[in-house]
């Protein structure tokens, strides 16, 4: 049994948190049962690079017990719960992972899966979907196919698809409707809270808090930040659609080059680089928080900030404290990283049910059309979409009508008319 983690003793702590997570999955667990006596997945092996937590390790589970060899990396050098990797590799996981790595040990821990040579990889971020394709193209001849978590890792793949690189079929798993609309706003809005408040104890009522992008994670962000009794919510963006969107949905729309002058607590979730840079720091008023809930540590851009300082200080476990030359103070969170999976736990167990339940769905289905998928990034099918909500439904003992028989004749036939 190979692996790499901090430390096996805390295996029992890990599975306990792992045994919460699976009575609030309980889609995943159904599907964990249906499969785990057909074992659909036997002989393949699964490369996995995801967050190490709780509801990460029901996933891998799920894919254990239908048979797959499983070997899983994190997908942040900062987000790994040392105490569920341990637990992982008790219940038979091939797992690179421990908190606080280097970019030079995060690489290594992507280069050990590629040794596995997986037929299913399984990405947040594809940086194992770019690795593969920049060094290990032997390798990408024999994948099945793949899928991509995060709305970061599809426009990068989107790119290789584009310029013709493509190599095996994905599945954007983050494009599910049980994905997107529920993960990425209600998930990524309460925990993006849940981090920005544990790391520094503040009162968000009151405040100006600032959002840029208003994508599905802006949105639950934005929306959150008014829960929460925040004085103002304020939207940046360059999508002219989006920023009207969020005028309709009753928030204010400015340029960043205003909203940094009057700020409390900001906020990047666009999934590009120097969304906040020198020229917005140098407006920023004293004790300005900035915290990212994008995937990479980019959108806050540090360098700038690094230039701009005459002193810095960790003044809380997850608070770096940039003092500038004028004297002014800036706090960066969890060091421009994913605030909610750095200072946090990451997505309540509840939601990220039906992200996983999706990956593990993907998963089957490429395995069922090996050889018959274009090469191309391709949405997950409506039918497994759908049942992630009904199965999803089930479990809150929610009912919901059904059309009769005249009424899905009516909805297929083009000949009614006025």
């Amino acid at each position: 049994m190979e692996y790499k983690v901090k430390d096996l003793a805390l295996a029992p702590q890990g599975n306990a948190k792992i045994s919460w997570a699976e009575q609030n999955m309980p889609v995943l667990m159904l599907l964990r049962k249906r499969h785990s006596a057909l074992k659909p997945l036997k002989g393949v092996r699964i490369g996995a690079v995801l967050h190490v937590t709780k509801e990460t390790a029901v996933l891998m589970k799920a894919f254990v017990d239908a048979g797959a060899e499983v070997v899983l990396a994190g997908s942040n050098p900062l987000s790994t719960q040392d105490d569920i990797a341990a637990a992982l590799v008790e219940y038979g996981v091939h797992v690179y992972a421990w908190r606080g790595q280097s970019s030079s040990e995060y690489y290594w821990c992507l280069e050990k899966i590629i040794g596995w040579r997986p037929q299913i990889v399984l990405d947040d971020g594809a940086d194992l979907h770019a690795l593969i394709h920049e060094k290990h193209l032997d390798l990408a001849e024999q994948i099945i196919g793949g899928t991509e978590e995060t709305t970061t890792g599809v426009i990068r793949l989107k790119a290789l698809e584009r310029e013709g690189l493509l190599k095996y079929p994905v599945i954007a798993v983050n494009n599910a409707y049980t994905k997107h609309m529920f993960d990425n706003r209600y998930g990524t809005g309460q925990s993006t809270f849940d981090g920005i408040l544990r790391a520094t104890n503040i009162l968000i009522a009151g405040k100006i808090v600032v959002v840029a992008g208003y994508g599905w994670v802006g949105k639950g962000i934005a929306l959150r930040a008014r829960g929460l009794g925040a004085r103002r919510v304020i939207v940046t963006e360059v999508n002219p659609i989006r920023a009207l969107e969020a005028i309709y949905d009753g928030f204010e729309v400015m340029p960043m080059s205003e909203a940094a002058e009057i700020g409390d607590v900001f906020i990047t979730a666009t999934g590009n680089k120097a969304v906040i840079r020198r020229e917005h720091f140098e407006k920023m008023k004293n004790g300005a928080i900035l915290a990212n809930a994008g995937h990479f540590n980019v959108e806050v851009w540090i360098p700038d900030l690094e230039e701009l300082a005459r002193s810095k200080r960790h003044v809380l476990p997850y608070v770096t404290e940039y003092e500038l030359r004028d004297g002014r103070k800036i706090y960066l969170l969890a060091e421009g990283r994913l605030v909610n999976l750095v200072a946090a736990e990451g997505h309540p167990s509840e939601v990220m049910d039906m992200s996983f339940a999706n990956q593990f769905l993907a998963s089957l289905y490429l395995v069922d059309n090996k050889g018959k998928l274009p090469l191309r990034v391709m949405n997950p099918p409506l039918e497994l979409d759908e049942m992630v909500a009904s199965l999803k439904l089930e479990s809150m003992s929610v009912r919901i009508d059904s059309m009769t028989r005249e009424q899905e004749e009516y909805v297929k036939s083009w000949r009614h008319g006025t």
